[in-house]
């Protein structure tokens, strides 16, 4: 069973400090990629506890003047929305190719039509 914990992390001279509020933890690393890592052998070591059965969702406090969550929240929405507008689109290829190439229009001329090579048309047309 994996347990999870809150964390947040703040820059603070060359490191990044690690906060574990649930219980009431402080562990530091140098890279912010570490911090996870850090955050869960913490807990670990605290609570003598297996490290694979320790589960950590850090975030980032504001540097300075950027909140980096609210960004960062922004730009997961942004790539949420383009993967919507993405699968959409494809769709959209696909059963425009589809509806050429049964009133038998050359695959030549699909790809034209869909900015794609014959050998993509022709993929469409038989997906």
């Amino acid at each position: 069973m994996t347990t999870r914990y809150s964390a947040t992390v703040t820059r603070e001279g060359k490191w990044w400090m690690v906060r574990i509020p649930e219980i009431s933890g402080l562990t530091q690393a140098r890279r912010l990629g570490e911090a996870q890592l850090m955050a869960q052998q913490y807990i670990a070591v605290t609570l003598d506890l297996p490290r694979e059965s320790v589960s950590v969702d850090l975030t980032v406090e504001p540097l300075g003047t950027i909140d980096v969550s609210g960004r960062l929240a922004q730009i997961r929405d942004a790539r949420q929305q383009a993967d919507v507008l993405e699968r959409a689109a494809a769709s959209g290829a696909i059963a425009l190719a589809k509806d050429l190439a049964a009133l038998r229009v050359p695959r030549r001329d699909i790809g034209a039509i869909l900015g794609v090579s014959f050998q993509r048309a022709d993929q469409l047309v038989r997906s």
